[in-house]
């Protein structure tokens, strides 16, 4: 195992009916001016606003909604206005990945005078500032952004969406299994997709593989996501594998499964390209790379992995060859399995006519040519972005 320091100090708030009871001594500790952010409104159609705002009665309570999928760098920017205007003490991040990690770069804006996509393209800027607590009530298992550092920030006009760390991670986040009871089926399907992309790209690494500890965190929490998503597609009202899928999600990238390796991601990188220039839903993206990353970096020298994960995460037997080239299929079985698209014209991508200049960022961007777990070259990327054509 590499050297490696781990230091989470999220405050988890697990199950249902703690919103009542808890939510506003969880905010107050940090002062009465709260910024509350969420999405389109869905939090307005289920009733979780009125019992956010019920719950922080007495505070000073100022509100940014609309915060899209992909979040995009105009709400950061307004939520920077915002905190600034009103002297917020607190954000409180209501719904998922997205608005999440929008509140968290709008918590570093809050110190900084220049314009927050600035936070983005350099995240030790935020470093050098201060950092306002973000307290979340999660509605969607997906990016596992709860209990860590980072986010993913959109910037339509330069077509870019790059991900940044900062400081700290939420102050408290409150993870009620029952508030994704009415996550649509393909939400629920992206956002299970995604949970297994983070843990197959920490899997696959360059020191993983003799890292028993590791190995066994993230094959446990893979199993989990295999038998409980079809559950919770059927039966979305299941608490359990809406349980099971919100703690996943928070374990698979909390900083436990990258612990005493060397880690670098291949298929998120590319797949931020395609949701930068076409807003996709990111984990259908990347249900749809993930089977032709999977084939790319297949070798003698990378086989052991694949003979891992299929004996102990899809229970295969037989040689290791054929274990190894099963795993790869049982993979694509089970995401064509979640009911999304399986190829990119699936999700209205008819043309290349972007992968050159997508691949050549990727590529850029993320150092795949030497610093992926198998190297990447601007062709290699494009090809893969057309083998996801068919």
């Amino acid at each position: 195992m590499e050297n490696f320091t781990f230091k989470n100090t999220t405050d988890i708030r697990f199950g249902k009916d703690r919103l009542e009871t808890e939510l506003q001594a969880a905010i107050a500790q940090f002062g009465p001016k709260v910024l509350v952010t969420y999405g389109g409104g869905s939090i307005k159609k289920s009733g979780l606003y009125e019992r956010v705002i019920q719950a922080l009665a007495g505070l000073d309570v100022t509100e940014l909604s609309g915060i899209e999928p992909n979040p995009k760098i105009a709400s950061v920017r307004a939520g920077q206005k915002l905190v600034k205007d009103n002297d917020i003490d607190v954000i409180l991040a209501v719904g998922g990945g997205s608005v999440i990690d929008a509140s968290k770069v709008i918590a570093s804006a809050k110190f900084y005078d220049g314009d927050p996509w600035d936070l983005v393209l350099d995240s030790k800027k935020r470093f050098a500032i201060d950092q306002l607590p973000v307290v979340d009530i999660l509605t969607l298992a997906a990016t596992g952004t709860e209990m860590n550092t980072g986010s993913v920030i959109s910037n339509p006009e330069t077509k870019q969406k790059l991900g940044t760390g900062g400081p700290n991670t939420p102050s408290v986040s409150f993870l009620d299994p029952s508030l994704t009871f009415s996550v649509s089926k393909w939400q629920t399907a992206a956002g299970s997709i995604d949970i297994f992309s983070h843990l197959t790209e920490q899997y696959f690494d360059q020191k993983g593989y003799e890292n028993d500890v590791r190995n066994g965190l993230i094959e446990g929490i893979m199993r989990t996501v295999i038998k409980w998503a079809p559950v919770a597609l059927r039966e979305p009202d299941n608490y359990d594998a809406r349980a099971n899928l919100m703690w996943a999600s928070t374990m698979a990238l909390n900083g436990l499964p990258r612990t005493g390796n060397v880690n670098s991601w291949s298929v998120h990188p590319i797949e931020h390209e395609l949701s930068a220039y076409y807003d996709i839903t990111h984990g259908v993206g990347l249900g749809i790379l993930t089977p032709h990353w999977l084939d790319f970096i297949y070798s003698a020298d990378t086989k052991p992995y694949f003979v891992s994960l299929g004996r102990n995460v899809w229970d295969l037997a037989g040689d290791d060859d054929a274990v190894a080239t099963q795993t790869i299929a049982k993979t694509r079985e089970w995401l064509a399995s979640l009911e999304v698209p399986t190829t990119l014209p699936g999700v209205g991508i008819e043309t290349d006519q972007d992968f050159e200049a997508m691949a050549k960022s990727a590529v850029q961007v993320n150092h795949l040519d030497h610093n992926a777990f198998v190297k990447m070259t601007v062709a290699d990327v494009r090809n893969l972005l057309e083998a996801s054509m068919k």
